[in-house]
């Protein structure tokens, strides 16, 4: 993968939505420079136009995909200790910064989704396009892959994952299918089951919302990575994370995704006193300031430059006051 192909999507939005919180000499939290961190690092092209934009800025990077840690890391290299790399799903971010002995950040950035390297190695088994092997796992040092989910789960499990986590209507047909299938030989490569959903779909299914497998595909890679939960525990974490003053920014590519994301984002934002009350007390008021009007879409000249800026939605918000301990 050609590290000069990769085009960060929504770049300059999520820099300028950061800015207030990393356009400064030193830390809300104090203890030097803003901290970033940068939850999806995949290539590195957010992380190197944080590092360039704000020179003040530590940036401390998370991914899950030894590959793109190592792909980053040369990347990076020339801003030498500003920037820190760790081998780490996103949701273990509390115990990263413990680590690294930060109590407060100022802003973080999720990329959500599949990297561009993921998508365009065929060996990883991302792509629906190309034949490879069923793997879809981010970190192929852990977890199971596609075709062991494919191979081993029961009927009814592979319905719920293709109705919940890919929005496929036909769950019910196409696994009816897979079960069929794997059962004369079990399902080792992408061609087969591209193939197969195919030819198992009705025809008024297939002349509409581009690729029949696309769906398949979303709701594999989706289990086999546990993106939703994980997401569920990251994004409450990374708000909490927050200095007073610091920023997030979220890039979601699904609505399953960004509806997470949405729900986080409004229950901060939201008042939580009990209804009536002539003056809302301080630990009632909102800890979070939404700076997107609903989830903000990529321009046409960003999707004309990059087709996989497509179904991203962008969603900020920043952190206004501490958790307040409610006296009993």
């Amino acid at each position: 993968m050609s590290q000069t192909r990769h085009v960060p999507v929504m770049l300059q939005r999520c820099l300028d939505l950061l800015a207030p919180a990393l356009d400064r000499p030193e830390s809300a939290a104090g203890g030097g420079g803003p901290v970033v961190v940068d939850c999806t690092l995949g290539l590195g092209g957010h992380s190197e136009a944080l590092l360039t934009r704000f020179p003040a800025a530590r940036l401390v990077a998370l991914d899950r995909d030894t590959e793109a840690l190592r792909l980053s890391r040369e990347r990076l290299a020339p801003f030498g200790d500003r920037a820190t790399l760790v081998h780490a799903v996103y949701d273990e971010l509390p115990a990263v910064l413990d680590r690294l002995g930060l109590k407060r950040v100022d802003g973080v950035l999720f990329d959500l989704g599949v990297s561009s390297m993921q998508l365009d190695e065929a060996d990883r088994g991302f792509a629906y396009a190309q034949d490879a092997p069923l793997d879809m796992r981010m970190d192929q040092t852990a977890g199971v892959s596609a075709a062991e989910v494919l191979n081993t789960y029961p009927p009814g499990e592979l319905v719920r994952i293709l109705r919940a986590y890919g929005e496929e209507k036909q769950a019910k047909r196409i696994v009816s299918a897979i079960v069929r299938e794997r059962e004369k030989e079990p399902f080792s490569r992408s061609a087969r089951l591209v193939e197969l959903i195919r030819d198992a779909l009705p025809q008024a299914a297939k002349r509409t919302g581009g690729n029949p497998a696309k769906r398949t595909f979303q709701a594999l890679r989706i289990e086999v990575n546990g993106e939703l939960s994980v997401l569920e525990r990251a994004i409450p974490a990374a708000v909490a994370a927050l200095a007073v003053g610091g920023r997030i920014a979220v890039l979601s590519y699904h609505s399953l995704e960004d509806r997470l994301v949405k729900q986080v984002f409004a229950a901060g934002a939201a008042t939580t006193a009990p209804p009536g009350l002539p003056v809302v007390p301080e630990e009632y008021q909102p800890r979070l300031k939404l700076l997107t009007r609903g989830a903000e879409l990529p321009t046409e000249d960003e999707v004309a430059e990059n087709r996989r800026a497509a179904p991203a939605r962008l969603r900020g918000a920043e952190r206004i006051r501490e958790d307040v301990a409610r006296t009993p």
